[in-house]
C-alpha cells in the first residue's frame, strides 16, 4: 500500500517537472524572439530614417515597419517558433499582418501624439518616440505570433 505522504511527493514532482517544462520553451522562444525583434528594430530604424529623406513621417513609418515586420515574420516563423514547410503559410502570414497592424496603430498614434504636440520635432526625438512605441508593439508582436502559430507543433 502506497502512503499518502509518498503519493504526494510523487504528485508535487510532476507537477513541477510539468511547470519547469512549461515555462522553458517561453524562455527559450522568448530570448529567440528577443534577438530576431532586435534585428528587426533595427532594420526598422535603418528603414524609418532612409524613408524619411524622401516621405512624411507616417508612411515612412507604415512602410519601414511593412518590411521588417514581413522579414520578421519569416525568421520568427522559423527561428522562434521551429515551423518549416509551407504548410499553413498563407494563413499564418495573414495572422501575422494583423498583428502587424496593432503594430502600426501603435507607432502611428505615437507618432501622431507627437506631431500634434510638435510641428518640426528632430529626427532623434520620432526615433526615440519610435522605439518606446516598438517595445510596447512588441510585447503586443510576441503575444500575437505566439497565439498565431499556437496551432502549430512549436518545439524549443
Amino acid at each position: 500500500m502506497v502512503d499518502n505522504r509518498e503519493r504526494e511527493t510523487s504528485s508535487v514532482g510532476m507537477h513541477e517537472t510539468w511547470r519547469t517544462r512549461a515555462r522553458k520553451p517561453c524562455r527559450s522562444q522568448l530570448f529567440r524572439f528577443y534577438l530576431v525583434g532586435g534585428a528587426s528594430a533595427g532594420v526598422y530604424l535603418l528603414l524609418f530614417l532612409i524613408l524619411r529623406v524622401y516621405c512624411a513621417s507616417q508612411i515612412a513609418n507604415m512602410l519601414a515597419l511593412l518590411l521588417s515586420a514581413i522579414a520578421n515574420t519569416a525568421v520568427n516563423r522559423r527561428f522562434t517558433f521551429g515551423i518549416r514547410g509551407t504548410a499553413g503559410i498563407i494563413r499564418q502570414y495573414l495572422q501575422g499582418l494583423v498583428v502587424f497592424a496593432l503594430g502600426l496603430v501603435v507607432t502611428s498614434g505615437t507618432l501622431l501624439v507627437l506631431h500634434s504636440r510638435m510641428s518640426e520635432p528632430s529626427r532623434t526625438l520620432e526615433v526615440s518616440v519610435l522605439i518606446a512605441a516598438n517595445v510596447i508593439a512588441t510585447i503586443v508582436r510576441f503575444l500575437g505570433l505566439r497565439r498565431v502559430f499556437s496551432g502549430e507543433h512549436v518545439p524549443t
